[in-house]
């Protein structure tokens, strides 16, 4: 399929773009927290009366449950985000992943109302998983859509620096409130980063109003090229560019989880104070803003695939150097190893990603093709990847060689992903 005129102004471009990155930022801020907070907080808050192994097994299942839901969000959303418009389902998503992380914040803990505590917090996740599961793809398809041909990689980015930008924030805070007395912080300061969700809420609702609809999108409209039930044409006319895109980004995602969760409690438990960690995974998602941004513009000029395979390798590569530093009680060797597994290791995956499988999908099914594809991989990589590191880690009697090993194989995996999707490229630079 063609790619159609772009027809959209700069400016209307730059807002689409800021739109769809306060949604990122909100979705990644979400999650760094409910990450952060599984692995430090609600453990003590929602899982009393086991053992404190137990109690973080279980806190991490609530944050796969989360993962769970996306692919039917991605459905639901993506359907109607197909039929009658992005901009419609992102204002939704919005406003419904910004009530369940307030709700979050509000939950009493089990001490006051028992078991009631812990399926509270397993419902709103359900329901924020179910409208991340429609902002990602719902975003970048906005942004890039607006978007010059050759700044298509640029403007995913800029979606996906919305990522480390909400980890920033999020770590920001969570290195701030965990000053508190332990008991402070369990009582009531570990809320205040969730209630404080409203704030970007309301600004993200304001800009995305203003934004006009997806050019491509009105096209198509224009032209009839509609699907009835775009979840059946984008597994009957694309299956293909669906498998490619969940084997591409379950390394990405994989490692990304793997940091912001297991890593962080990984080298608290070798040595690092809490507070001082969060601080250097702070600094280091820092970074990765730049490093996104930096490496999707390398990618519109000399092709995206080319810099995610070189993205790839060095993931595989450097994630055995990261986790030997990260047992290390120096903050300046977590630091480094944090550094190379988010601003260089997967920077250069995650800069191009968006753009790449926006060009494995045409527009008619665009929307359910990229936000199953990316929320499949999601839930099977970011959402089990604190669990599985966890037993790879038990199993190894406290080693960490199966679970680097694990990340090398979907780094290659990834590699074979991008080379055989040159075959299916529907538009950009391969």
């Amino acid at each position: 399929m063609a790619t159609l005129q772009h027809v959209s102004t700069a400016r209307e471009a730059r807002r689409a773009a800021f739109g769809s990155y306060l949604g990122a930022t909100l979705e990644f801020y979400d999650f760094t927290l409910y990450a952060t907070a599984s692995a430090l907080v609600f453990p003590a808050v929602f899982f009393t009366g086991v053992s404190p192994a137990l109690g973080a097994v279980l806190s991490y299942v609530t944050l796969a449950i989360g993962y769970v839901a996306r692919p039917a969000g991605a459905i639901l959303f993506g359907h109607f985000g197909d039929r009658i418009g992005r901009k419609r389902m992102l204002v939704i998503t919005i406003v419904v992943m910004g009530v369940a992380s307030i709700g979050i914040g509000l939950i009493p803990p089990a001490a006051s109302i028992g078991a009631a505590a812990p399926i509270l917090l397993v419902v709103l996740r359900l329901v924020q998983g179910v409208a991340v599961g429609g902002e990602w793809a719902g975003a970048s398809l906005m942004s890039i859509e607006h978007a010059q041909e050759k700044r298509r990689g640029l403007a995913g980015a800029v979606v996906q620096s919305g990522g480390p930008s909400g980890a920033v924030l999020a770590t920001l805070v969570f290195a701030l409130i965990s000053l508190m007395p332990p008991e402070q912080l369990l009582s009531w300061g570990w809320r205040i980063p969730f209630l404080a969700s409203i704030l970007v809420v309301i600004l993200a609702v304001l800009i995305r109003l203003t934004v006009t609809e997806s050019p491509e999108f009105e096209r198509a409209k224009e032209h009839l090229d509609i699907a009835r039930i775009p979840i059946i044409s984008a597994f009957a006319e694309n299956w293909r560019s669906i498998l490619l895109v969940i084997l591409t980004a379950l390394s990405p995602f994989f490692l990304q989880s793997l940091t912001a969760t297991f890593g962080l409690g990984f080298a608290v438990a070798h040595g690092n104070s809490q507070a001082d960690t969060l601080w250097m995974l702070t600094i280091s998602n820092f970074l990765t803003i730049f490093a996104t941004l930096a490496f999707a513009a390398l990618s519109d000029r000399v092709g995206r695939t080319k810099v995610m395979i070189v993205g790839f390798i060095l993931g595989a590569v450097l994630v055995w150097i990261a986790f030997a530093l990260l047992t290390l009680p120096s903050l300046a060797a977590v630091l480094v190893a944090f550094v190379l597994l988010t601003p260089i290791g997967n920077a250069m995956v995650t800069g191009p990603l968006a753009a790449y499988m926006a060009d494995l999908f045409p527009v008619h099914n665009r929307f359910t093709g990229v936000g199953i594809s990316y929320q499949v991989a999601a839930t099977l990589a970011a959402g089990f990847a604190p669990l599985v590191a966890t037993g790879l880690v038990g199993a190894a009697g406290g080693a960490t060689f199966l679970l680097t090993g694990l990340v090398s194989v979907l780094g290659l995996v990834g590699v074979v992903a991008v080379i055989l999707s040159r075959t299916v490229r529907m538009a950009g630079k391969a």
